[in-house]
């Protein structure tokens, strides 16, 4: 027979931290070497059990799990951390996902998805939710546009492209911004190189195409 997990929780709510004690326990595959209230003395009590599984909650007083696993992750990289809570908000997803946990599990789904859960994690999965795994690739989505359509241009550049995407000719932006001519031909050679254009066409289609201006 494998060894069991070893499994450490970190909950406030005494009704849960009972009620996971004793999910986990009927399984047979798992031990739940101790449950926690709080992570005040955390570090040492990770240190002490080196467990292969954590469970936290979110929010705890004193410390929050999301500070807590910050602490743990400074001397462990390995421990497998499960985020418990009631949040399916952003700010929580992604603070605790930056923090360094694995999965993320809404309580309400505990009793139905702990086990699988733990199961995933230590497979080297992500165990979420539906509702957070679309929360994070909507996010991730985000991001890659926004580093995508960052081209590195300098406000007068933007303002320049803008003007450029309204009709203004060059004399009319140099006019417009009190520049010279020259200056603007300047300013124009270095959108075309940060744009990877060859023409005021083309830049002004990628710049309307991915909202640069």
């Amino acid at each position: 027979m494998s060894q069991p997990v070893q499994i450490l929780i970190f909950e406030d709510n005494s009704i849960l931290r009972e009620s996971l004690s004793s999910l986990l326990a009927l399984t047979g595959e798992h031990e739940v070497l101790a449950a926690f209230p709080d992570c005040t003395d955390v570090e040492n009590q990770i240190q002490a059990y080196q467990p292969d599984v954590i469970l936290m909650d979110i929010d705890m007083p004193h410390i929050t799990g999301i500070e807590a696993v910050k602490k743990i992750r400074k001397f462990n990289q390995v421990v497998q951390i499960i985020m418990l809570t009631v949040f399916d908000d952003n700010t929580h997803v992604f603070e605790a996902m930056y923090a360094g946990a694995n999965g993320y599990l809404l309580k309400k789904y505990v009793s139905d998805k702990l086990i699988h859960s733990i199961r995933e994690v230590l497979s080297g999965g992500a165990p979420m939710s539906p509702t957070i795994a679309r929360m994070v690739i909507t996010n991730m989505q985000t991001v890659a546009a926004t580093v995508a359509n960052d081209y590195q241009l300098t406000n007068r550049e933007k303002e320049i492209l803008q003007l450029l995407s309204k009709g203004n000719s060059f004399k009319m932006i140099g006019a417009e911004l009190s520049i010279s001519l020259d200056t603007v031909r300047t300013h124009i050679k270095r959108i075309y190189e940060k744009l990877h254009v060859c023409s005021q066409i083309e830049a002004v289609s990628k710049a309307i195409h991915e909202k640069l201006v």
